[in-house]
């Protein structure tokens, strides 16, 4: 049926339209004022929309990006802009878009990793994608948030900056942060304009504060972008909170820092942050039941060329092993490769030797940025042991020191 729907990017004149199609199906509305917002940060070349005559009627896009992913800086295609209008559900449109998405990809010789967060995780698997990152929900009671006694706070303080005077200084942090940590992606201008918009009809509360620690030598080491919202429950108990947009610290003394700043925030019972799974807050409480947590999957890895994908990232420790992949949605992708890797030499390339280690390419996906473990994949029956001993190493060799963490929005937006 997908036939009969034409696939190309959409021009200028046609984005408008476009673009409101696609926040229809997700139940959201656009301004004009978003709308020239994400114009000015969309790739036009980078879109495909289906067309049911001259009508719009489904669309995806990538955002050109960066990511750091383990011992590297690589580029990455951030796919967003995903929908099917609600008229065109369930013809194979959303497959042909996809298909059509990853052998661009692949046929151009751009970038070898696809990423996205979706809106409904069951969606994805089937295109190859696995679930790469997860999020820790946190909602914290603030009146039981005693730091542990001795916590290092260092000598440094809190500033509150206006937008204007905290970009500059904000973006210099979280470059410094981001060379480290996994799974953060680069921003450029166009990038942190989306990241800091703060229109009134989109917020639910107040507007961004910008709160940035300076170390005692005058230093920015850290920062935290939050708002407050004014809220009570059925029964009139206060459920206000002070909302975390983002949390990014280069020291100790920073991150300690700011949480006591957060925390200390009056009249407010709650802190409500999308967290890291392995996030260092609950260690630094004598009541860490104070964080409440609730883990959920966030950023989805799609392997386009699993060769070039496995040399560009590094390893914890040394490696030789064959793997068998299967992939399905991108043949191009199935046949064995053999990962040989010491240090910074990491070298995949085909081979005819036996196989190691069976998967398929989703599951190299959810392994890729070092915390979805092969072995839990292979608990569940995804990843299967040829040669005995070959899942344990490269369990190990896949790990990160960290839980990889995506500090961004419910998809992969332009920040």
């Amino acid at each position: 049926m997908t036939d009969s729907y034409l696939l190309r990017p959409v021009t200028d004149d046609e984005f408008a339209v476009w673009a409101r199609m696609i926040a229809n199906t997700y139940g959201s509305d656009r301004s004009d004022e978003e709308l020239a917002r994400e114009r000015a940060a969309i790739e036009l070349d980078r879109t495909i929309a289906a067309f049911d005559g001259g009508m719009p009627v489904g669309g995806t896009a990538i955002y050109t990006r960066s990511l750091t992913v383990p011992g590297a800086g690589l580029p990455v295609a951030g796919v967003t802009w995903v929908g099917v209008a609600p008229t065109h559900r369930r013809r194979g449109i959303l497959t042909s878009l996809t298909r059509r998405q990853l052998t661009d990809l692949h046929e151009s010789g751009g970038e070898s990793i696809a990423v996205l967060r979706p809106s409904e995780a069951a969606i994805y698997g089937r295109f190859g994608y696995g679930p790469a990152t997860r999020g820790n929900r946190l909602r914290c009671e603030k009146r039981s948030m005693s730091f542990r006694p001795g916590t290092d706070f260092g000598g440094g303080g809190i500033q509150l900056l206006d937008r204007h005077t905290a970009r500059p200084v904000i973006e210099k942090v979280y470059d410094r942060v981001r060379e480290d940590s996994i799974a953060w992606p680069g921003r450029a201008e166009r990038a942190w304009n989306s990241r800091l918009a703060d229109e009134p009809r989109s917020r639910g509360a107040t507007s961004l504060r910008y709160a940035v620690h300076r170390d005692p030598g005058g230093d920015a080491t850290g920062y935290a972008l939050y708002r407050i919202n004014d809220t009570s429950d059925a029964a009139g108990n206060d459920t206000s909170a002070v909302q975390i947009v983002e949390l990014a610290a280069a020291t100790q003394h920073a991150y300690a820092t700011l949480w006591r700043f957060l925390a200390g925030i009056d009249l407010v019972p709650w802190i409500e942050y999308e967290a890291a799974v392995d996030e260092p807050l609950p260690h630094l409480l004598t009541e860490p039941r104070a964080v409440r947590s609730t883990v959920v999957d966030r950023l989805w890895v799609r392997l386009v060329d699993v060769g070039r994908a496995l040399a560009a990232r590094r390893y914890s420790t040394p490696l030789d092993v064959v793997l068998d992949v299967q992939d399905d949605f991108c043949p191009w992708n199935t046949g064995r490769y053999r990962l040989q890797t010491e240090g910074d030499a990491v070298v995949c390339e085909r081979t005819k030797a036996p196989a190691d280690l069976r998967l398929t390419a989703a599951e190299l996906g959810a392994a890729f940025l070092g915390g979805t473990t092969l072995a839990s994949l292979a608990a569940a029956g995804l990843v299967r042991e040829v040669r005995p001993g070959a899942l344990a190493r490269t369990t190990r060799a896949f790990r990160a020191d960290r839980e990889p963490f995506y500090p961004g929005g419910w998809a992969f937006p332009a920040y």
